[in-house]
């Protein structure tokens, strides 16, 4: 997946952007569209608080913009996302999480325990509580939890719109978290202020979060209705956890399992099969592939599930498009494989060949979830997509390469020049992103051209790669001067 931008400001390319055996490409961070970026560690905020009380609300009216999704409907967040907000010249980073309850069971548990991670990250807590409702046994129940907690706590009286509303907010007192801030962050009342109070709790120095990058790997199941996911689960926690049935779409929430494979912890999820596009859909399906979706985002590397049996379909090809999009690791299952003669799989060879051709690189694994056949295979595809995924390249190695690959096969020329590429570096992982800088246009066919080199030379099997073409046009440079 390339994409190619246009510049006419000067680039990110250390000293005066020049290739050269001396160039301390090491000194310089870029996003993935190629700016320099602020490194320095942002402190995190973390927004808790029983369902539907107003969180992912409050979230939007921090970040100024609708990206969390927002329902009356109580659930529709059930996994922590995180967001980069702004205010006041200071940076840092809000997450949003799913209605948390202290006694919940089943897969409300696992929602509570991506607050409670949440929460154990968090330099501040933001408890969100319904001001014309007051104080629930939910709320007692979570406020004496984070009493406990050494991190400064932020009470944000939700849905007072009015100053005749404030006066009944006064008895949030009670939860013994100091004063409530009331706010309406449906309408904007009171935020301000309270983001002043959250910069203030906010240390100047975040804590260290590395504990975010352990626990178990996500997996998330994914296809469309009727592939085997809730067998696949079933049958790698050793137990019914998922509803089977011969009836598509059986399972309509997300469900979390924690599995021991190959000696390791993982967290599968499996999620809804997804029947048509989220903007078509209606209804529960609609609810069922927003929680797909958001199941996939949190997820770190997707088993795409296809029934072997069957010709691949248009429906399989567009929840891999999803999973592309995500920029997820990916594995693909062909699942059923107990089904499959010789002739199916001369077919399934040539539908592979044609259906799959945009994912060369992603592993592939075939089962047989309802008999446990060749499951165990896909420990080390996941292994080896998630290192893909996590893989770094050197930008003086990465440099050093790319020099080599260009003096061997240059750029073709446009309009009669040929470009040079002054410089590259990966700018992110997951998945692995690099930005080229150029002087000109680099041609589609090249781009790709140079993203299967990468691929060859630093195995990054399992994992999208994404290239990044930033163009300075020194002619635009000399009549802005």
């Amino acid at each position: 997946m390339t994409e190619q931008n246009s510049v006419g400001d000067d680039l990110a390319v250390p000293g005066d952007g020049t290739w050269s055996d001396e160039t301390d490409w090491d000194m310089v961070e870029v996003d993935a569209e190629g700016n320099l970026v602020d490194a320095t560690p942002m402190p995190v905020v973390a927004i808790v608080g029983r369902p539907n009380v107003g969180k992912s609300t409050l979230v939007n009216r921090i970040l100024g913009r609708r990206e969390a999704v927002v329902e009356d409907i109580p659930g529709v967040t059930r996994d922590r996302v995180s967001y980069t907000a702004n205010w006041s010249g200071r940076r840092f980073t809000v997450v949003d999480t799913g209605g948390w309850e202290p006694d919940a069971k089943g897969l409300q548990q696992a929602v509570a325990r991506q607050a409670e991670q949440a929460m154990s990250t968090a330099d501040a807590i933001v408890l969100v509580v319904d001001g014309t409702v007051g104080a629930t046994a939910t709320d007692e129940a979570v406020a004496r939890v984070l009493r406990r907690s050494s991190t400064p706590v932020i009470l944000a009286a939700n849905k007072i719109d009015s100053e005749r509303a404030e006066a009944d907010a006064a008895a949030l007192w009670s939860l013994g978290l100091g004063e409530p801030h009331t706010i309406s962050a449906a309408h904007g009342r009171g935020a301000g202020d309270l983001l002043d109070v959250i910069l203030g709790a906010l240390p100047e120095t975040p804590r260290e979060q590395s504990a975010t990058l352990g626990g178990p790997r996500r997996v998330a199941l994914v296809g469309k209705p009727n592939v085997g996911k809730s067998s696949l689960l079933n049958k790698l926690a050793g137990s019914t956890r998922s509803v089977v049935d011969n009836v598509a779409g059986t399972t309509v929430d997300p469900v979390d399992e924690l599995v021991e494979l190959g000696g390791k912890t993982w967290q599968f999820v499996d999620t809804a099969g997804l029947r048509r596009k989220v903007r078509t859909a209606s209804g529960h399906e609609y609810y069922a592939s927003l929680r797909t979706r958001s199941a996939l985002e949190a997820a770190e590397v997707a088993i795409l599930l296809i029934d072997a049996s069957e010709p691949i379909t248009e429906q399989d090809l567009r929840v891999l498009s999803m999973v592309i999009d995500s920029g997820r690791a990916l594995v693909i299952a062909f699942n059923k494989w107990d089904l499959v003669d010789e002739d199916r799989r001369y077919q399934l060879d040539k539908e592979i060949d044609r259906e799959l051709a945009r994912v060369p690189w992603a592993r592939r694994v075939n089962i047989s979830a309802s008999t446990g056949r060749s499951v165990q295979k896909l420990v080390p595809a996941l292994e080896g997509a998630l290192e893909s995924w996590d893989k770094r390249v050197g930008t003086g190695r990465l440099n050093n390469w790319l020099k080599e690959v260009i003096a061997a096969t240059p750029p073709p020329l446009r309009g009669g020049r040929q470009p040079r590429v002054m410089f590259a570096t990966q700018a992110t992982t997951r998945p692995p992103t690099f930005v080229l800088f150029t002087t000109g246009f680099l041609e589609a066919g090249y781009r790709r051209f140079l993203e299967r080199r990468l691929r060859e030379e630093f195995n990054f099997d399992g994992s999208p790669v994404r290239v990044n073409v930033r163009v300075r046009d020194k002619r635009e440079q000399r009549r802005k001067r």
